[in-house]
């Protein structure tokens, strides 16, 4: 019996390693939460191009949005756990884990982290007409006048809307947090003068910033973004602990080969590293960046503690 079990756990990691060494053999899908055409689905289909390129197969990419990334992520869970299926997942994927009752998909047990692709900044800008020409100066205001100010947004549990809640508590002032469906309905609502302040992507405002519209007051990192340096990031201007970085990545389904996560992991960096597509990211208002799985890891069981927390101090109700 012991010399038939050695047998077979011999043949399974002959099998193991025989995988690892052909992968891939056929073309290898990514699920993606959202819908073609928009800035994350652009991005992935841009980076695994270039990962087909070097691996010698195609990328499918297979569009399903749905509520919290469920759709995506299930159609991921329900593959082998081979590499042939991945899974895009971005910031978005942190705050619905507190946002949703019951999502049908744990991003932490369920997936294993492979490398991030890009990471992107918030800009909060106002009107470009507007008294405010620093963030400094819409803070004073906002203390002055407690609750007499209006942040806009796209819809509520966005992490753009929970972004700026975070900043009026850190910020330590009082505002209306105020939704819109869309990015163009609130930019029109700032230019219109409902709200005092807008806060979403670069790539979303980008338009708006380039013709002067609109103002960027600040950005939402750690540090400059590379989009706007000549802007002050929102912790420059005395909201010391504030850092709050968007990102998209993928993932594979809990159980794929380590082998074959090292060898998409070291794709994602080279081709990361490319001047070209790091250019062409940057177009799209996305910094190229890769990550260890580790790294990747972190990161996202940090978001989700934290939004779980701006969630759970806003009484943000549970879609």
């Amino acid at each position: 019996m012991i010399w038939k079990a050695t047998a077979v756990i011999g043949l399974l990691l002959a099998s193991f390693v025989a995988q690892a060494d052909t992968y891939p053999s056929k073309p290898i899908r990514v699920t993606v939460p959202f819908g073609a055409g928009g800035v994350a689905d652009i991005t992935v289909r841009l980076v695994t191009e270039k990962m087909g390129d070097r691996l010698g197969q195609r990328f499918v990419i297979e569009n399903l949005p749905g509520a919290g990334g469920g759709l995506a992520a299930q159609r991921a869970l329900a593959a082998p756990a081979d590499g042939y299926t991945l899974a895009l997942f971005s910031n978005g994927t942190a705050v619905s884990v507190p946002l949703f009752k019951a999502l049908p998909f744990d991003p932490v047990k369920d997936f294993v982290p492979v490398s991030t692709m890009g990471q992107f900044d918030f800009v909060l800008a106002a009107n470009g007409a507007s008294a405010y020409r620093s963030l400094s100066d819409f803070i004073k205001a906002a203390q002055a006048r407690p609750g007499a100010l209006n942040v806009g947004t796209i819809n509520v549990g966005s992490t753009q809307h929970l972004s700026g809640l975070l900043f009026a508590s850190e910020a330590r002032i009082k505002v209306v947090a105020v939704p819109f469906r869309t990015t163009p309905d609130a930019m029109v609502g700032l230019l219109r003068n409902d709200v005092d302040l807008v806060i979403d992507s670069y790539a979303s405002l980008k338009s708006g910033l380039d013709d002067k519209r609109l103002t960027a007051l600040a950005t939402t990192g750690a540090t400059r973004s590379v989009l706007l340096p000549q802007t002050p990031t929102v912790a420059d201007q005395g909201v010391r602990s504030f850092d709050v970085t968007s990102w998209n990545a993928l993932f594979a389904r809990t159980g794929t080969p380590p082998e074959v996560i090292a060898l998409l992991n070291r794709t994602m960096r080279d081709v990361l590293a490319e001047d070209g597509l790091k250019k062409r990211l940057l177009e799209l208002g996305i910094e190229a960046r890769a990550s260890t799985p580790e790294e990747l890891g972190k990161k996202l069981k940090d978001d989700i503690a934290r939004w779980t927390a701006v969630i759970q101090a806003a009484d943000v109700p549970k879609q």
